[in-house]
Order: C-alpha cells, then sequence, then structure tokens
C-alpha cells in the first residue's frame, strides 16, 4: 500500500513539472553582423544578468577559471569565411566561444565543441584558437551581459563595468 502511494506521489509531481514551460533567468541572444568583406559573424549566447551581485565573485568569470562567456549552454560563435581572429588563422565554421578574466588580461578561446553545457566538460585540447587582449573600461555599466558586432568586425563583450574586445577580419 505504501508503494502504491508513493509511485502516485512521485507520479504526479513528475507530470506536473513536465507540464510546466521552461523560465530561464538568461534569456537566448543573438547578433549578426557582417564585415565590408563580407564575412558574417554569429553569435548565440545565454544573457545572464547582475542584479546586484558581484561579478569574479558571486557571478562569472571567475579569475584564472574558464568561463562559457554567458549562461547555460555554451556560446555559438560561427563565421561563414576563413577569417583571422587577432591575428590567428580561423577556418570557417561553427565554435564555442569561450573567455578566461585575469583582471585585465583576457584570453579568448574557440573551441571546436559547440555541444557543451557550461564549460564543465571543456578540453583545452580542442581549442582551435587561443588569443589575448586586454579589457577596457565600458562606457556604460552593462546589466545584462551583452555582445556586439561592429562592421569593422570588432567584437566587443560587455559585461558591468568591462568592455573585452577582439577583432575579426
Amino acid at each position: 500500500m505504501k508503494s502504491l502511494l508513493m509511485f502516485a506521489v512521485v507520479s504526479v509531481v513528475t507530470f506536473s513539472a513536465c507540464g510546466q514551460k521552461v523560465n530561464t533567468k538568461s534569456p537566448i541572444a543573438e547578433v549578426k553582423g557582417s564585415t565590408a568583406s563580407g564575412t558574417t559573424i554569429y553569435i548565440r549566447y545565454n544573457q545572464p544578468s547582475v542584479k546586484g551581485r558581484t561579478i569574479g565573485k558571486d557571478l562569472e568569470p571567475m579569475a584564472g577559471k574558464v568561463w562559457r562567456t554567458g549562461a547555460d549552454s555554451a556560446t555559438v560563435f560561427e563565421v561563414n569565411k576563413d577569417v583571422k581572429i587577432e591575428g590567428k588563422a580561423l577556418a570557417a565554421g561553427r565554435y564555442a566561444l569561450f573567455t578566461i578574466a585575469n583582471g585585465e588580461d583576457w584570453t579568448i578561446i574557440l573551441n571546436k565543441d559547440v555541444h557543451k553545457w557550461g564549460a564543465f566538460s571543456y578540453k583545452e585540447s580542442e581549442d582551435v584558437v587561443r588569443v589575448n587582449v586586454k579589457a577596457g573600461k565600458a562606457a556604460a555599466f552593462a546589466e545584462k551581459f551583452t555582445i556586439t558586432v561592429s562592421k569593422a568586425g570588432k567584437v566587443d563583450l560587455l559585461w558591468g563595468d568591462s568592455d573585452v574586445a577582439f577583432t575579426v577580419e
């Protein structure tokens, strides 16, 4: 009798949970830009918000740790042509965009495996491009993590007071 009652309770809870809509706290954002040379840059990411927390303490990125460069699943970075990222060759295709923050020094990483949830199963051996850039001060505080792409091929990662930029040529 207890087993039957337990089965009924578990079934009701399971069916109730399955019927609910997923409410993500970090909505999906997409940015697409074309450079003057005709290269299309497409980036799909989940957009976390600061919500009074401290970046680097309560909120990623944590100093020296690989970050998925957004929230939830890994950020997708796609180019339609062979390009150079800060001077390093990158073949046309889809990649996962990761970063490592160390104060003003950031590492931009493009990795083969775009099918990741976060950076939990990140493998450095699957990196295709790694470049180092300097973080600058954002013109305005970015409450939501935001990525922009300019016609000049400049990609800006805006988060809190930081503006981390890299070039795609």
